[in-house]
């Protein structure tokens, strides 16, 4: 028996660890107590020598001195005072305004919503919670199906696991030894490709099922001009002007991909911008305007988020800050423009403070007891066990990815993103390099597969956070004044399902078109480094006297 113990502690102390789990013990702590439990285990068995847990200290202060995580803190207070700024507020109902009358118009806005609010928070309960409380009750109102409108906002709100500045690819890049600023750039387009397919889903709908997803009635149109007119003409006018501004300014530059994206796109809201900024001086001054009121209220809505995607991405994707300092530029910009807004106070700031530390705690003690377990987990050769386990796969690459996404798609109805990240990734990302997947690709693929953990019924923490902020009894419509009917939980659950079918069906997209995410290595240089030549120029120097001692 004991010899049989030696021979399979590996997976014994894995399956241990997922019956702890299952049982429901939180995962910082059963991943300790069973590291702790098998290292015992081991010295008894003379598997282990009797200081093997010395080793301890020091892998525990490497996580308090690992410098990428100081970008979860970063983002995650951004996230939280953006919430609370009132931003997704006004970029909902201006977006849902420009969409108007078109039928699933604001299943469209709460899509283009949630990727803004994805790539400026990177926080999911944030954005969730959000668009829950703002466009919920105005989908409800105007008609719309309760699973569609349900489900569209949950996944929409978790955009923010894919899009940069994502907590998750931060924790995914750390824990493959990977570069976070390489990672961001290649969920890029991933991230918003997966927006798309949502937006086309909401469009199926429509086309379907018309009744479900209608338009806003005409009257509740607003931002009309004096002739009754909308005045999208002059926002389409303006948006062109502003794309050819953009590619103008960086029509000679030699960046590509997400780079060239991110610095236009800059260019050209500071174009808009100022354009809209004339427009309201000439406006006071004169009562003349050249922008209709639609275009002038979308830009000054659109600019401050896309200028806070601008400073903490684009100076990320070009190299002027790390991840880090790119979080701390997020979190100061959250506060100019919460006081901007004038809606920054001290109960905000402590508010979210507080919930930042609550989820760096979180994290940092997940992260804690995955270093005791992988200790030990590593002393028994698990890894190694992994490894040749996961590569000893038919079908090469294909068949190894095929079935850690069937894998971790399982492992996500039980477990949340944190701890796939802490637990998974460390075993995967060795037998993957050893196939020679490339690790940023991997971990986008893996990083897409893991939002389903957020909206797998019943477990699923974006359907959790909907359901605390859904309407449970039936109400008064604050507008009006119409008896609405309950969301229940069955319609949330529901709602979902779609969804996490298209996150299955992006998946299958990255790993068939991997130059989604390949892009991030750019133009690969072309000069052959062997018919490189250094010469140094020979430099006749005076001779040196050594026989005549100084004065």
């Amino acid at each position: 028996m004991t010899a049989f113990i030696i021979a399979n502690m590996a997976p014994i102390m894995f399956a241990s660890l997922v019956f702890v789990l299952l049982l429901g013990y939180p995962a910082a702590f059963s991943l300790g107590a069973v590291g702790l439990f098998y290292a015992v285990i081991g010295i008894e068995l003379g598997q282990f020598h009797p200081d093997f847990l010395q080793a301890l200290p020091e892998r525990v202060y490497g996580v308090m001195n690992n410098d990428t995580l100081l970008a979860i803190p970063f983002f995650t207070f951004m996230g939280l005072v953006l919430e609370r700024s009132g931003m997704a507020e006004d970029l909902l109902d201006t977006i849902g305004q420009l969409f108007g009358t078109i039928r699933g118009g604001l299943a469209y806005a709460v899509v283009f919503v949630g990727a803004l609010l994805a790539a400026t928070t990177g926080v999911v309960a944030a954005s969730v919670i959000s668009m829950g409380l703002i466009s919920l009750p105005i989908m409800l109102r105007y008609g719309y199906d309760r699973r569609v409108a349900t489900g569209i906002i949950a996944a929409s709100g978790t955009l923010a696991q894919i899009i940069p500045p994502s907590l998750v690819l931060i924790v995914m890049a750390d824990q493959l030894g990977k570069s976070v600023g390489d990672m961001y750039e290649g969920a890029f387009i991933p991230g918003l490709v997966l927006a798309g397919l949502y937006a086309g889903y909401a469009f199926l709908v429509s086309l379907i099922f018309p009744k479900a997803v209608p338009g806003l009635p005409k009257e509740a149109i607003g931002f009309r001009e004096d002739s009754g007119s909308r005045g999208l003409t002059s926002l389409g006018v303006l948006f062109l002007a502003s794309c050819v501004f953009g590619w103008f300014m960086m029509r000679n530059s030699e960046t590509h991909g997400a780079d060239f994206v991110v610095l236009s796109m800059f260019f050209g809201i500071i174009f808009a911008f100022a354009v809209a900024v004339v427009n309201w001086i000439i406006d006071k001054l004169t009562g003349f305007r050249f922008l209709s009121k639609m275009a002038q209220q979308t830009t000054f809505v659109m600019v401050p988020p896309l200028f806070l995607i601008f400073l903490v991405l684009g100076t990320i994707f070009i190299g002027i800050a790390t991840p880090t300092e790119g979080g701390a530029m997020g979190a100061a910009g959250a506060l100019i423009l919460g006081a901007a807004k004038r809606r920054l106070n001290w109960d905000l700031v402590r508010q979210a403070t507080e919930s930042t530390a609550k989820l760096s705690a979180f994290v940092v003690f997940i992260l804690v007891g995955a270093r005791v377990f992988s200790l030990t987990f590593y002393g028994v050769s698990g890894h190694v066990w992994v490894e040749h386990l996961l590569t000893s796969l038919p079908g090469g690459q294909i068949g190894f990815l095929l079935f850690v996404n069937a894998f971790v798609f399982v492992l996500a109805f039980f477990l949340d993103f944190f701890e796939l990240a802490f637990i998974v990734i460390p075993l995967l990302g060795p037998a993957a390099e050893h196939l020679g997947i490339d690790l940023i690709w991997f971990g986008v693929i893996l990083g897409v597969n893991m939002q389903t953990s957020f909206m797998h019924p019943p477990f699923g923490f974006a359907l959790f956070y909907l359901r605390s902020v859904a309407p449970k009894e039936r109400y008064n419509d604050r507008v009006t004044g119409k008896r609405m009917e309950p969301v229940t939980t069955g319609q949330i659950y529901w709602g979902a399902v779609p969804f996490v079918v298209i996150q299955v069906i992006m998946v299958v997209l990255v790993i068939m078109f991997p130059s989604m995410v390949m892009h991030y290595k750019g133009v690969q240089s072309t000069v052959d480094p062997n018919t490189i030549k250094i010469e140094i120029p020979q430099i006749d120097l005076p001779p040196l006297d050594f026989g005549q001692p100084q004065k």
